[in-house]
């Protein structure tokens, strides 16, 4: 292939001891594997695991340097000479966030997102803060442009992880229409939980400590809203009750989904566990949070992790996004690449609200 240039802000180890650092580098991009494929990228979204990589030591699969990013959507210039690459070149596509191997034993179970050999772009190899990313052909996700209208590609990167991952808790909990859905924190992967789950017909009660969220999960469809920045876990769960009967549903059988990533907001998602029901934990937090597993069992309920999204959901996800369904743009926001060390700390400090979105091009 002609080789190709470019820029990519890789994570960097300055002396060892001393904190992480992100610096911009030159790309030279000029060999691909067979099944492999060369994405000028479009955009790419910055997601609380990136943010914890550069932050929150939290140590990534491959050592640095190493470039992060695992919310990518872009366009296919170059391929391998495998049949699979080959046949998406030219094509607009989502990158999967995790992509599974295909083979092992739980993906045989239809278990992908357990999948033994996973890799994640941003994490195994080199992601998406970049001007061009190189990744696996399979389960990549086209994108239909003929149904963007006044959307732009950038903005479906946050399809990768921060649409896609409440979709798999949604489908793996089993929610159906009428149903109570509780969804704790409503940043970036909370904010989209409330739209699929109200999608899926589901009432739905949108906890956090910020009126701002709050306010976005009401105009998202919440049906309810609780600020639980004063609260206990019991208040809450009395809050939530209170919810439950002003829309006449029952107060057993109700699913949690715990996207705030906070110790106070996993404590507070347990504390909801009902007769019958489900907690779906989709946040992340190092520290250790102490429960009283004994409620599980006492109340018949279920438990479970979600780690990303089954690539094989991706177009369904996507249809609901292009379909209108779910609405993307109010909750994203595009920066400039170049502006990426910047982005990265005021994401950290909680200073922009929307998932914010790292793009190439400057076409937004």
């Amino acid at each position: 292939m002609e080789p190709i240039e470019g820029v990519g802000w890789r994570l960097c180890s300055v002396q060892p001891g001393e904190p992480l650092e992100i610096r911009a580098e030159r790309l030279l991009i000029d060999h691909l594997a067979a099944d492999s494929v060369l994405l000028e990228v479009a955009g790419c979204g910055v997601c609380h695991t990136d943010l914890g990589f550069l932050f929150g030591g939290v140590k990534t699969r491959k050592d640095p340097p190493l470039i992060l990013g695992h919310e990518i959507s872009g366009r296919v210039i170059a391929t391998g000479t495998s049949a699979e690459a080959e046949r998406w070149r030219g094509s607009a596509v989502v990158a999967p966030a995790v992509i599974p191997c295909g083979r092992c034993r739980q993906c045989e179970r239809g278990r992908r997102t357990a999948c033994l050999h996973q890799a994640m772009p941003g994490n195994d190899f080199d992601g998406g803060f970049a001007t061009h990313v190189v990744v696996p052909a399979r389960w990549l996700c086209r994108v239909d442009e003929s149904r963007l209208g006044t959307l732009g590609l950038w903005q479906m990167a946050v399809v990768a992880d921060a649409v896609t991952t409440p979709y798999q808790a949604i489908v793996r909990s089993g929610l159906a229409e009428g149903e109570l859905a509780v969804v704790v924190g409503c940043g970036g992967v909370g904010g989209f939980a409330v739209q699929i789950a109200a999608a899926v017909g589901a009432i739905v009660v949108a906890i956090d400590i910020d009126p701002e969220r709050l306010s976005r999960a009401r105009a998202s469809n919440a049906a309810h809203t609780i600020d639980a920045a004063h609260l206990r876990p019991r208040e809450v769960r009395d809050a939530v009750r209170a919810c439950a009967r002003a829309a006449s549903i029952a107060g057993d059988g109700w699913r949690i989904f715990e996207t705030s990533g906070t110790p106070a907001g996993q404590q507070t998602a347990f504390a909801l566990l009902t007769f019958g029901g489900s907690l779906s934990v989709v946040g992340f937090t190092p520290t250790d949070v102490p429960l009283r597993l004994s409620n599980v069992m006492a109340f018949d309920a279920e438990i479970y992790g979600n780690w990303g999204c089954d690539p094989g959901l991706y177009p369904a996800v996507l249809d609901l996004v292009l379909s209108g369904r779910v609405a993307v743009a109010p909750h994203v926001r595009g920066f400039a690449l170049d502006r990426c060390a910047d982005v990265l700390h005021s994401a950290q400090r909680g200073e922009i609200l929307e998932r914010p979105v790292l793009i190439p091009s400057g076409d937004w």
